[in-house]
């Protein structure tokens, strides 16, 4: 036998044994699935290598804790003192709700009248039940809040936040940490540096700004991580200025291509301003000034059926946000299951509590999945919904009953259509192969009451939505 005949019979018996290996550990997953207490399933799949998020708001994804922990921490804020409206001199009913736990920084603070400020107390000083009401004021936690709560309410409250660039980059450190031990390998968050300020609140340069991003992510508690991240530039569909936003956007990621990846267009669609059709000049005079700048953009996120999805594929979009409504035109649901070329962002999470999808079981995702759209399942606001990325596993699988292959295929599928570079992606797919083979090896090796046992040295870290919604809590 030649040596070219031998490496093919080689690479043809390890193909056959990984085959029969993931046929048998599919077999096992559903007896898992089948005997598992639901915190059995919770930390299996807390364990389990997830691929990518591909659709995170990076300003939407901080837990209100960890916000609150570094924005009264000197040395994570930069020296900063942040200050919070909580007394007010009206009756409370006639308090409006964005005033309500309004933050603001020291240079804002300090230039309000005398009457104001004493509405105001230094985040430091709350008391722990006025505490606990500012973190419940950054998130939807409670019966009868929804979309007006989330677009309205919560964004403007922090608004004051974010320009603190210290904070900003440490609030992306924390999810940096938070998705990595959950087992996430690539973040592709929607993260800028506009807007920076410094302590007197005098603008930030924005290559100032950056050159301070990079230095954090390339210390060494980040880097320890493993997690590979890039970011996206969005811009607000709904802003009057948003043709000039985006070509500024586009000029940005052309000069930043190493670590901003792609352009977003997001907000909400039903804005009068936020229609896709509205932008297909500017993108078509963007793509012929600039190569290869990748698209993601939010579309379908309605509640009836329209042709925003259609629309957003003429703007040259290679990923979907949403799709909710995808389901509601067939000719399009139907293109894009013949071309299988672009990708559904799923955000489970968020159509239930925005109410786009109030009973998830009559969610379109499975349909999608099982007709050959590709899909992946993302976290979107996570900060705000008190969630992470294996909620939105758990409820897929619990909800839809989702296969080892499914689950195997939605981690690949957001690797697939990550916007990283290439040599990046490929890498990314490669670790994630061995990643998954090692997890089965790990997990499918035993029996089912061994592998169920084992499952107990897991210590899966929890946030309020899986407390309120299934009442899972682990132990720290």
């Amino acid at each position: 036998m030649s040596l070219h005949s031998l490496r093919s019979a080689l690479v043809a018996f390890s193909l056959a044994l990984a085959s029969l290996t993931a046929a048998d550990f599919s077999a096992q997953f559903e007896q898992l699935k089948a005997r598992a207490t639901p915190a059995q399933l919770y930390a299996f799949l807390y364990a389990l290598p997830k691929g990518g998020d591909l659709h995170n708001h990076a300003g939407g994804a901080n837990l209100a804790e960890s916000t609150f922990a570094i924005c009264t921490d000197p040395a994570r804020n930069g020296g900063d003192t942040f200050y919070t409206r909580v007394h007010f001199t009206g009756q409370p009913d006639a308090v409006a709700a964005t005033v309500r736990f309004r933050t603001v920084r020291r240079h804002v603070y300090a230039a309000l009248s005398p009457a104001v400020r004493a509405e105001y107390v230094a985040l430091a000083d709350l008391t722990p039940d006025e505490r606990a009401e500012w973190c419940n004021a950054f998130r939807l936690d409670a019966a009868g809040e929804g979309r007006f709560e989330f677009f309205q309410n919560i964004w403007p409250r922090q608004s004051g936040i974010g320009r603190n660039l210290h904070v900003r980059t440490e609030q992306l450190v924390a999810n940096i940490k938070a998705f990595a031990a959950e087992g996430l390998a690539y973040l592709e968050t929607q993260f800028d540096v506009d807007d920076s300020a410094d302590n007197s609140g005098q603008p930030i340069p924005r290559e100032t700004a950056v050159a301070f991003v990079r230095r954090r992510l390339a210390q060494p508690d980040v880097v320890a991580t493993g997690l590979v991240v890039r970011f996206q530039y969005t811009v607000l569909r709904f802003s009057p200025r948003a043709d000039t936003e985006l070509a500024a956007a586009y000029a940005f990621v052309d000069a930043h291509r190493d670590l901003w990846v792609g352009v977003n267009l997001a907000g909400i669609e039903e804005n009068g301003f936020g229609y896709p059709a509205r932008f297909l000049v500017p993108f078509r005079q963007l793509r012929a000034r600039y190569p290869g700048i990748a698209l993601s953009i939010h579309a379908g996120e309605m509640d009836g059926p329209d042709r925003h999805i259609r629309d957003t594929l003429l703007l040259g979009a290679t990923r979907i946000g949403h799709g909710v409504n995808l389901i509601q035109d067939p000719d399009t649901l139907l293109l894009l299951q013949q071309s299988q070329r672009v990708l559904v962002e799923i955000n489970l999470i968020s159509n239930r509590l925005l109410e786009y999808t109030p009973d998830l079981a009559k969610h379109p995702f499975p349909e999608y999945l099982r007709t050959g759209v590709p899909v992946c399942l993302n976290t979107d606001d996570r900060g705000m919904w008190d969630s992470n990325l294996t909620d939105e596993y758990y409820t897929a699988v619990t909800t839809f009953h989702l296969s080892w292959s499914e689950i195997v295929q939605l981690g690949r599928n957001s690797l697939t259509h990550a916007f990283a570079q290439p040599e990046v992606r490929a890498r990314l797919l490669a670790d994630y192969d061995r990643a998954v083979a090692a997890f089965e090896t790990t997990y499918g090796a035993a029996t089912v009451e061994a592998t169920l046992a084992r499952l107990a040295a897991v210590k899966p870290v929890t946030y309020g939505y899986a407390q309120r919604t299934w009442g899972l809590s682990f132990e720290p």
